[in-house]
C-alpha cells in the first residue's frame, strides 16, 4: 500500500470493506470499528460508510490495489451523486461548507505489482480488461478482447476465473491466438506481493490450462513482448533508433 493509504489508516475512526480484505490488514486496523461485509455485499458497505461519514466520524473504505480500479471509488460517488450529498476533494479548501470531504487515496493496483514482478511488461501501450460478467455483459467484454487483441495492445486481465465463472479464460485465449503466436509470453501472477505469491510464464496456448483464480493478474504479451531469463518484457521501440550492444 502507499504511505498516505498507511496514513489514512491510522487517522480514521472507522475502516470498511470486503471481510478478505479487512483480514490482510487487522493488525493495523484493530482499534478501529470494522464494517466488513461479503462478497457481491459492495453497496451496502459503501452506504453504510457514507452514513458514518455523514454522523461526523471519519471513515476508510478499503479495496484491493487501487480504490480507483476495479474497486470502491467509483461507487462511493456513484452513491454520493445519486442521494445528492454535497461532497469536496482535499484539493478545495471548503472545510466550513456542510459537505464531505472525499479524498481518493492511490494504491498500487495488480498491474503495477504484478508486472514488477514478471520484469516489464507494460513498457508499451496496454490495455486492462476484468473477465467478471457480474456487472458488465460479457458481449461487451469479448468486443473489448477481440479491439484490444486487435489493435496489438498488452492485455492485463484482472477477475480471469472463479469457482462459478470457469469459461472466460479459455475464450480470451482462442480469441488471442487468431491474431497472436502460440508462444507469445504470458504471465501470470497469484497473490502478489503476499503470501503465497507466485509468479509464473507460459505461452498463449498454455493459458487456458493455468492454474489461475479471482486472486490472479494474467498479462497477455503483444506481437513483440519477449522472454529474457526469468523475466518477461515488451520493447518500448529503443533498438529502431538505438544501437544496443
Amino acid at each position: 500500500m502507499s504511505a498516505r493509504a498507511l496514513s489514512v489508516l491510522k487517522e480514521v475512526d472507522t475502516v470498511a470493506g470486503y471481510t478478505t480484505y479487512i483480514d490482510l490488514i487487522r493488525d493495523l486496523v484493530a482499534d478501529k470499528n470494522i464494517i466488513a461485509t461479503a462478497m457481491k455485499k459492495e453497496v451496502d458497505r459503501v452506504k453504510a460508510a457514507i452514513d458514518t461519514a455523514l454522523f461526523g466520524k471519519s471513515c476508510a473504505i478499503v479495496s484491493s490495489g487501487d480504490p480507483g480500479i476495479y474497486a470502491m471509488a467509483g461507487l462511493a460517488l456513484e452513491i454520493c451523486k445519486e442521494r445528492q450529498i454535497p461532497v469536496f476533494s482535499p484539493q478545495k479548501d471548503r472545510s466550513n461548507e456542510h459537505a464531505l470531504r472525499v479524498e481518493v487515496v492511490p494504491g498500487i493496483p495488480a498491474l503495477s505489482s504484478g508486472a514488477s514482478l514478471l520484469g516489464a511488461p507494460l513498457t508499451h501501450d496496454f490495455a486492462c480488461i476484468s473477465l467478471s460478467d457480474l456487472l458488465t455483459p460479457w458481449k461487451i467484454i469479448e468486443n473489448r478482447i477481440e479491439c484490444a487483441v486487435k489493435a496489438d495492445f498488452v492485455m492485463v486481465i484482472f477477475n480471469p476465473k472463479s469457482k462459478k465463472r470457469d469459461w472466460q479464460l479459455r475464450k480470451t485465449m482462442e480469441i488471442a491466438l487468431k491474431y497472436r503466436d502460440k508462444n507469445t509470453p504470458v504471465g501470470i501472477v497469484k497473490n502478489a506481493m503476499r503470501k503465497s505469491q507466485d509468479v509464473r510464464v507460459v505461452s498463449l496456448s498454455e493459458l487456458a490450462d493455468a492454474d489461475v483464480d479471482m486472486l490472479t493478474t494474467v498479462f497477455i504479451g503483444s506481437t513483440q513482448s519477449a522472454r529474457y531469463r526469468d523475466f518477461m518484457y515488451t520493447p518500448r521501440g529503443y533498438s529502431g533508433k538505438y544501437t544496443m550492444d
